[in-house]
């Protein structure tokens, strides 16, 4: 045998392994209800309390989960929405990032990282995360980069999962211009 064939062949025999590390696809399809939240939450470092029932009945929502704050992908992620925010707003959108991380730790990445543009949530206790299906298989404690578009009809319109950070944005954008209320603005 050759050598590249062998390599396609040790290649093709780790497989199964390596897509048992592969995060599953996300249990909330499009058109399934959102499960409504109340979440601590902070805003430019302050901290409140955010309701996903009260935002939808503004409009729709994107709810973006993401491991850890301040980790370099997360960073990046939480920075791409910050930038995006005003695209966001003209289509009617706000956005929330939830992760598991505690209180303090993000109240200071809503004013550091996100800029004070968007709030995040803390689901601590991982209620949240299990709702949406966001808990990573391979690390339970942490939730997965997954983003939802949530329509204020409280039906996942779409959503993208990926521990990639820089398509979320990109992709929220396209699904809420997609969305009948903003066909006309695009």
């Amino acid at each position: 045998m050759t050598r590249s064939i062998q390599k396609v062949f040790a290649t093709l025999a780790m497989m199964p392994a390596i897509l048992a590390g592969l995060p599953a696809q996300a249990a909330l399809d499009i058109g399934e209800s959102a499960p409504k939240f109340n979440a601590p939450a902070a805003l430019d470092g302050k901290p409140f309390t955010y309701s996903l029932a009260t935002e939808l009945s503004k409009g729709p929502v994107v709810v973006y989960f993401f491991p850890a704050a301040f980790s370099t992908a997360c960073s990046i992620e939480a920075h791409a929405f910050a930038e995006a925010m005003d695209q966001f707003k003209a289509l009617g959108t706000t956005v929330i990032g939830v992760s598991t991380d505690d209180m303090d730790t993000l109240s200071k990445f809503s004013s550091q990282t996100c800029q004070g543009k968007f709030p995040v949530a803390s689901d601590a206790n991982k209620d949240i995360s299990k709702g949406f299906d966001a808990l990573m298989q391979t690390r339970p404690d942490y939730a997965n980069r997954v983003s939802y578009v949530v329509a204020p009809n409280g039906k996942v319109a779409y959503f993208y999962q990926s521990l990639n950070p820089f398509k979320h944005v990109e992709k929220m954008l396209a699904a809420v211009k997609d969305l009948p209320q903003n066909r006309d603005r695009k």
